[in-house]
């Protein structure tokens, strides 16, 4: 395997990043994950735009767009897969052992991994921590992933895919990886971007391409729904079958069903929408 890391391709084995990288020591970094078909990268302009806002949320420089391109390809080219996960991570770099950071500029690291097409269906449960809607993290997607590790693990626990979060106020939020939408009385609503839950990719496009609406809506609203689905790079649209112990029998249902034809189709058309 090969990765990009600070201007060139490298063997795995000899990449190395500084032990003091402000990205290890007090996760002071961003990333981006985009799904590859066949060495291409899908909606990679969507997503380095979001690379940007997040740099630019945490107060690190603004990214080179043009090099990650150009390490997106490297990386592809050289670790031809049918389906894959890229990610791109770029750190504030080097710095002291403290919140200060240093002078020896950021870090950029692109390395991709094979993945497999997720199943249609797949189980999901709610945890007891929440999502802080007002923090200065909130929106920007940052490597500052252990609440994230934490919640994942208990719903692996539960056999279950994916955490759902709900914010401070007891409104639905966010997975730890994914957004979320519900059906009721026939239309799809996903929590807006002020209850805090990330700007995901994939949410953007089912939106713009389902008419989703954007509605607060309370925890509760998954005993409820008649049909429940994330959305995420790797996910695309995946019906959600089991929430917690509430079974929802016939996922995915004909609204979630018709939201993943036209992903799908959609998706198929651009791969840089």
């Amino acid at each position: 395997m090969k990765l990009w890391l600070d201007g060139g391709l490298k063997d795995v084995e000899d990449a190395r990043v500084s032990v003091l990288d402000h990205g290890l020591t007090v996760g002071d970094g961003i990333f981006e994950t985009l799904k590859t078909t066949d060495g291409q990268p899908f909606a990679l302009t969507r997503h380095l735009d979001r690379l940007t806002r997040s740099a630019r949320g945490l107060g690190l420089p603004d990214p080179d767009h043009d090099e990650i391109r150009a390490a997106c390809t490297a990386v592809l080219a050289a670790n031809p897969l049918p389906l894959g996960r890229l990610r791109i991570t770029y750190t504030g770099g080097q710095g002291p052992l403290g919140s200060d950071r240093g002078a020896h500029g950021t870090t950029l690291v692109v390395a991709v991994g094979e993945t497999s097409r997720r199943p249609d269906t797949t189980a999901v449960v709610t945890v007891p921590w929440t999502r802080n809607e007002r923090g200065a993290l909130t929106g920007l997607k940052t490597t500052s992933y252990a609440e994230n590790v934490v919640a994942l693990a208990r719903a692996h626990g539960q056999g279950a895919s994916e955490a759902l979060f709900a914010n401070t106020v007891g409104a639905l939020c966010e997975g730890t990886g994914s957004n979320v939408f519900v059906v009721l009385d026939g239309e799809i609503h996903t929590p807006p971007l002020a209850s805090g839950c990330l700007a995901g990719i994939t949410r953007e496009l089912t939106v713009e391409w389902t008419g989703a609406r954007e509605t607060d809506l309370p925890l509760d609203v998954l005993s409820r729904a008649d049909e429940i689905f994330l959305t995420s790079t790797l996910r695309d649209v995946q019906a959600v079958h089991r929430v917690d112990d509430r079974e929802l029998p016939g996922a995915p249902g004909p609204v979630t069903a018709k939201a993943m034809r036209v992903f799908a189709e959609r998706a198929g058309d651009d791969l840089d929408p």
